[in-house]
């Protein structure tokens, strides 16, 4: 094991050290949680890459000898229960029992990833993820055709992968503090893009073949990732010795002590080196975790909340039906659709990346996700009317409409959440963090549920209409950020003033 405390498992018996500054584990935590969440989305995508795969048009494809079905059944092929003319539907409630379930989980998941070691609840969350992924493809090899079995498998699925984002982005967050969080942020979020394309390309493999192998190779690379998680996370930087980043509180907080009469240099070095000490030396004393109605108080909560209710419906109904919609509306093949689909998710690692970027230097995330929300609204459509009409132009526009459809999505679940959970209205107590991004999360994967729910539903009366869906969701997840939109430009200008005033001066 590592070095220092483990506020999860306990302290060492090694003696307590100061921390020191720069710490050479920040570059490691950003690359463990980046396979982390890599491995969770990986084990999602298999599902749109397949459903092509459980139905499809049978006719073109030569019947073998040795089959039961009749000589003129059109549905030989397919994989019952997915063999019915409702199989849009079907398959849409299979999505939807994984989302629904990791809505419902997202809210819990926070407020036990709190109170819990980050490393035991990663750990035992990849498990059983793993488990649950492979058990889906195992009904393929088993001969399973009760739905309720892969339903039941998503449930249980979308409940244990809620282990997943609380965590990853309350130890990130425990690592980095506030300067250049988007960029470094966005950057790192690119895991869910890198996630979604690695899960295409490894079911593709075998989606023509044997579909089950589709989801048993993620589930044991992703239980395997949950072994390495348990070996070599580090949650808390103090744990090896290293100091902790400043918040918003802290910062303020510290500026208040420097300017104090009553505090000379040397008062001030010494409250220093003992509140260091008492650090090391008692990583168990932790301010009280915050309550769920307490994180909604705090200013932006809820307003981000609902705007990624809506992007994330939009996002994920790409992430589940963008597959299925080529290999219908192209007529390409299976792994042809899905590996055409991974540009979507190679857009969006640009898009976080460029989202990043600029709400760091505008220092305005809220007026970074509605300009983006606003170009992908008729970016979307353009793709549905002109993106099948050749391959260079479709490369294009899934380029074009990941980076923006994702870019927003990519910016509130990582660098928002982020600065909401060390609100400088906490006063220095980044308790709040890990329930913070389970509201804000939780909440977008109600969006993330209705999706694939709606294009089930709707895609039977054609596509066009489950884009139109898709656009009016994007311009309501702008609307919600106009509030936060306005503060950002009044603090622009009135810092526009003071620099005029100073230069005046």
């Amino acid at each position: 094991m590592l070095p220092g405390h483990s506020r999860g498992g306990g302290p060492s018996a090694l003696p307590a050290q100061l921390p020191t500054s720069p710490c050479r584990y920040r570059g490691f935590i950003l690359l463990i949680t980046f396979l982390i969440y890599t491995c969770y989305h990986m084990s999602r995508k298999p599902i749109s890459v397949v459903k092509s795969r459980l139905h499809h048009n049978c006719s073109e494809m030569i019947q073998p000898i040795s089959d039961t079905h009749r000589l003129n059944d059109t549905t030989w092929c397919n994989w019952a229960p997915f063999d019915q003319s409702n199989y849009k539907e079907l398959l849409g409630a299979v999505d939807n029992a994984f989302l629904v379930a990791y809505a419902i989980g997202m809210f819990i998941s926070g407020i036990f990833g709190e109170r819990l070691p980050l490393r035991y609840y990663l750990t035992a969350g990849m498990l059983l993820s793993g488990l649950f992924t492979s058990l889906f493809g195992l009904g393929y090899f088993w001969n399973i055709h009760a739905l309720w079995y892969f339903v039941l498998i998503q449930i249980c699925n979308g409940l244990v992968q809620t282990t997943g984002w609380p965590s990853v982005v309350t130890c990130v967050g425990n690592w980095f503090g506030k300067g250049k969080r988007g960029l470094i942020m966005g950057i790192w979020n690119s895991h869910t893009s890198v996630g979604n394309i690695l899960g295409s390309l490894i079911a593709g493999i075998w989606v023509d073949e044997q579909w089950g192998l589709s989801f048993v190779v993620p589930g044991i690379i992703t239980a395997v990732m949950g072994l390495v998680t348990f070996f070599f996370l580090i949650e808390y930087p103090e744990d090896v010795d290293c100091s902790p980043p400043q918040h918003h509180g802290e910062l303020e907080e510290n500026v208040d002590n420097a300017e104090d009469p009553g505090n000379g240099p040397h008062s001030n070095r010494e409250n220093g080196l003992e509140s260091a000490v008492t650090l090391s030396k008692e990583p168990s004393a932790q301010p009280a975790a915050i309550s769920f109605f307490g994180a909604l108080w705090i200013p932006g909560v809820v307003e981000f909340s609902l705007c990624l209710l809506f992007a994330k419906l939009v996002s994920y109904t790409f992430l589940y039906w963008l597959p299925l919609y080529i290999f219908n509306v192209v007529h390409f093949t299976a792994k042809e659709s899905g590996d055409l689909s991974t540009l979507f998710d190679v857009g969006g690692i640009a898009g976080g990346i460029l989202a990043g970027l600029i709400s760091d230097y505008t220092n305005g995330r809220a007026t970074t996700c509605c300009v983006m929300l606003i170009l992908a609204a008729p970016m979307m459509f353009l793709y549905n009317y002109v993106g099948q009409s050749g391959i260079s132009i479709s490369i294009v526009m899934l380029l074009t409409c990941g980076a923006l459809v994702n870019g927003p999505y990519a910016l509130i679940t990582t660098a928002v959440s982020a600065d909401l959970g060390t609100h400088k209205s906490l006063k220095g107590n980044a308790k709040a963090l890990s329930t913070v991004t389970a509201i804000i999360d939780g909440t977008g994967s109600i969006g993330a549920a209705l999706g694939p729910l709606l294009a089930g539903l709707i895609s039977p009366t054609g596509w066009n209409n489950v884009f139109y869906m898709l656009i009016t969701a994007d311009i309501l997840a702008c609307l919600l950020l106009c509030r936060l939109v306005y503060k950002e430009i009044l603090g622009w200008r009135s810092s526009l003033s003071r620099d005029r005033g100073y230069r005046e001066m």
